[in-house]
């Protein structure tokens, strides 16, 4: 399976050593993609010395089966970017999942993307014209990193790098066709959940997410 990560901060500096090129940089910044990739990304640009964000993203799961992503939102500048997978999704409501489940899904999602903004510091932050360094915790299908994309392309950022401690490898083929650069530390063949590459995975709170970014 590859090299464990002790937890999500040893596992940002390890992905800063690999991001070193970005160091200092007065036209970059580091996004942490809420709640999991926000302690990845303090870690990462803590070490690069570099202004450290959020972007507030959420998945949208497949009633039933929450883990599997049927697309994901993003929320940047007052904005929702809405990604769907279309294959994906008409396979769901082939095997019976009705289109009126899938709304409430997603209306419980955008409020809680809503919710989120009036919380967190460095969710709006200015990417115009900025290299922008999205930072995960893992990509298993890469749904909210490149809904994440989209939402810095739309928010005019001049390029962005998707990065990840580990990601599948079907997450990183599709985030190399939005994104100038994607960049993961390992990439296993048999893609497990994200949380079994770190020895200490735990859910972060609001309190915690709100803690890193006012640093």
């Amino acid at each position: 399976m590859g090299t464990r990560f002790d937890d999500r901060t040893e596992a940002g500096q390890r992905l800063a050593a690999a991001l070193a090129r970005f160091r200092e940089r007065p036209d970059t910044v580091v996004l942490g993609l809420a709640r999991g990739g926000i302690p990845v990304a303090a870690a990462a640009a803590t070490a690069l010395q570099l202004p450290l964000g959020t972007v507030l993203v959420r998945k949208l799961g497949i009633p039933g089966h929450e883990e599997t992503a049927y697309g994901a939102l993003a929320l940047a500048r007052g904005r929702t970017v809405r990604l769907i997978n279309k294959p994906l999704l008409e396979r769901v409501l082939e095997h019976g999942v009705r289109r009126e489940s899938l709304a409430i899904v997603e209306e419980r999602e955008r409020a809680e993307l809503l919710r989120r903004a009036e919380l967190y510091p460095g969710a709006n932050v200015d990417v115009t014209g900025k290299t922008v360094v999205l930072v995960d915790d893992g990509l298993a299908t890469g749904a909210t990193m490149r809904a994440a994309v989209e939402a810095m392309r739309d928010s005019g950022a001049s390029a962005v790098v998707a990065a990840a401690p580990v990601g599948s490898v079907d997450a990183q083929a599709s985030l190399e066709r939005v994104c100038d650069a994607v960049l993961c530390l390992q990439l296993p063949g048999k893609f497990r959940a994200v949380g079994s590459y770190y020895r200490h995975f735990g859910q972060l709170s609001d309190d915690d997410a709100v803690s890193l970014l006012e640093g």
